[in-house]
């Protein structure tokens, strides 16, 4: 898992409009880079707008959300327009993002276990830095707790 006071990992993804995205673009402002499991699933859903709907306030801050996933670029795109989103919403199909962030783990469910991204969120400033890195996150009231600590920033 990462640790907090550390060069975050830097990555190139496709969003849903097949752009590359890379962090090291994004230096002159705050990233807020959630990984959640699956797109149009309920929490996932959840946590997409609430983050989408505090988007003003993030943009206030110079603070740009991207959410990432295994799902491809389709997916993306049509979760995206089906309910609206702000959020940027990047592929990471093979895993590979999902693995140096430490996302991608063992879990349990109904006695069943798999592998699958676990529900987290960092908070990147303006030089590269991991200032929160947060795992197992609740996807409910998420998004306004990791407003409070960027406005802390």
């Amino acid at each position: 898992m990462l640790q907090t006071n550390t060069p975050a990992p830097d990555f190139s993804l496709l969003d849903a409009d097949m752009e590359n995205i890379s962090l090291s673009a994004l230096r002159d402002r705050n990233v807020v880079l959630y990984f959640y499991p699956k797109d149009n699933t309920p929490s996932c859903t959840l946590q997409a707008i609430e983050f989408s709907d505090l988007e003003d306030e993030f943009k206030r801050h110079e603070t740009i959300v991207i959410g990432i996933s295994r799902d491809d670029c389709i997916s993306h795109a049509s979760f995206r327009d089906k309910h609206g989103l702000a959020v940027r919403l990047l592929s990471d199909e093979d895993g590979e993002i999902c693995a140096q962030y430490g996302v991608w783990q063992e879990k349990e469910k109904d006695g069943i276990k798999k592998m699958g991204i676990v529900r987290s969120t960092f908070v990147i400033d303006r030089n590269g830095m991991l200032r929160l890195a947060q795992y197992g996150v609740a996807a409910k009231g998420h998004a306004t707790e990791i407003l409070n600590f960027i406005k802390s920033l």
